[in-house]
């Protein structure tokens, strides 16, 4: 019997009883089974849309997800599926699969010890052969005495200290006019931050301390950095842009000392603007640490961010990263980053402003930014720079050809605009699932909202 005939029966029984997410669930396994993992998602996603915390449901739909490559969003599902308090050890299994996949073998061994550790019926010899070290290689444990928490130790009496930290600091020029478009996030970024520097007396009146931070979140190359400075612009307060690089130190105790410098260099030039870049990395989830002195890290920044034993007043601190659903969700706590702004793309206005301000001091004829804006949708700042820098070398090869100036045109950008793919689309496609299925307390509603409105 046809395989694919055998499913007919099934696909009948479920358009004729469509609220039975059993019956949608068990017709998503057999279209697995049967190697139909586009059809087995949909399936899986009608399932879960009636029964959103279905785990079998969610399970499928993750392993429809891996079965097609899409591993990213097969992630969301599972690390939801791990972190449940009566997760299926399965979950753990189809982890170690997707991590191998996706070229991280260390946390795939994790993932799978994990799952044989809660059923040991889950044993599967095959990706246990895969996830073994090769013979050349050798583990590397806490038993070689060259090794320690995964890092090579060179000869560690004679290794030297690490040196004295010093972020870079500047008192920058740049301010908010200098900003297309982000009214609302410019809007709480002067209440949170910028109003209480001016007005003190007023926000001491109501018991407000003057300092706080504000996590920024969204697609790469949206202008989180660029706000972050012109914040300082503003408040004309010191910057001080802190980097992973920076703080990270394969010394044990090192990143910690880093850590608790740059905030002493933030107090003692107060007011200041303290920015983390890619915080993500920085303040990952504890619960996926895998190094104690990683934890050590994220417990050091977190007992920072407090002002456990110094007072932060005065300091300003910001972070930006592009995947919020990796932060350890205690740095989300009152007092710490309580803030969370959703940074999108730029909206077809904030286009047009950021064209006129990307042309500026160029030889332009008359450009029209609204037509060119107006093709520029899901286009983010450093997509738009893009479109600006290819336009620019067009010209500069008419230039040269014809040994002459030429000035941009609006058909000059609006054929470079041609050539630029939107770098948010990929970032939008993780968001999405995040703020679908993993949208504790609302976090995430900002992304739905845009979403809808697209």
């Amino acid at each position: 019997m046809n395989p694919f005939e055998s499913l007919e029966p099934l696909r009948d029984a479920v358009r004729m009883s469509p609220d039975n997410v059993p019956l949608r669930r068990h017709l998503g396994d057999m279209l697995l089974a049967a190697g139909l993992p586009g059809e087995a998602e949909q399936t899986y996603r009608e399932a879960l849309a009636r029964a959103p915390g279905d785990q079998g449901v969610a399970m499928g739909l993750a392993t429809a997800f891996h079965e097609q490559g899409r591993h990213d969003e097969a992630m969301v599902l599972i690390d939801r599926l791990r972190e449940a308090p009566d997760a299926d050890p399965r979950a753990h299994l189809l982890a170690a699969r997707v991590l191998l996949a996706t070229g991280d073998p260390g946390e795939a061994g994790d993932a799978y010890r994990t799952a044989i550790g809660l059923d040991p019926r889950l044993a599967d010899a095959e990706l246990a052969g895969r996830l073994e070290p090769k013979d050349d290689q050798g583990p590397a444990g806490p038993t070689d005495p060259f090794v320690v928490d995964g890092r090579v130790r060179a000869a560690w009496d004679d290794a030297p200290g690490p040196g004295t930290f010093d972020p870079p600091n500047e008192r920058p020029a740049v301010t908010f006019a200098e900003v297309g478009g982000m009214d609302e996030v410019k809007d709480e970024i002067r209440m949170k931050i910028l109003l209480p520097l001016t007005q003190p007396d007023l926000y001491r009146a109501y018991g407000k301390a003057i300092g706080g931070g504000i996590l920024m979140y969204g697609p790469p190359g949206c202008g989180k950095t660029h706000l972050a400075r012109a914040t300082a612009g503003e408040a004309g307060a010191d910057f001080l842009t802190v980097g992973l690089d920076e703080i990270l130190d394969m010394w044990i105790g090192s990143s910690e000392r880093n850590l608790h410098e740059v905030f002493e260099r933030a107090r003692f030039r107060k007011p200041c603007v303290l920015f983390f870049d890619e915080v993500d990395a920085l303040g990952a989830r504890r619960t996926d640490m895998r190094s104690a002195s990683n934890r050590h890290v994220i417990n050091q920044f977190l007992s920072e961010l407090d002002g456990v034993k110094t007072s932060n007043e005065g300091i300003l601190v910001l972070a930006a990263t592009n995947a919020p659903w990796h932060l350890d969700s205690a740095f989300r706590r009152p007092g710490r980053f309580d803030r969370v702004l959703f940074v999108p793309p730029p909206d077809q206005s904030a286009r047009a402003a950021i064209l006129r301000i990307l042309c500026r001091d160029k030889p332009a004829d008359a450009i029209d930014f609204d037509v060119v804006a107006a093709r520029t949708g899901g286009f983010s700042g450093a997509d738009l720079k893009a479109v600006v820098d290819r336009c620019i070398e067009d010209k500069l090869r008419e230039a040269m050809r014809v040994g002459a100036v030429r000035p941009v045109t609006t058909r000059d950008l609006t054929s470079a605009v041609k050539a630029v793919k939107p770098s948010t689309r990929e970032w939008f496609a993780t968001a999405r699932n995040y703020a679908l299925h993993a949208n504790e307390g609302g976090i995430y509603d900002d992304v739905l909202h845009y979403l809808e409105r697209r």
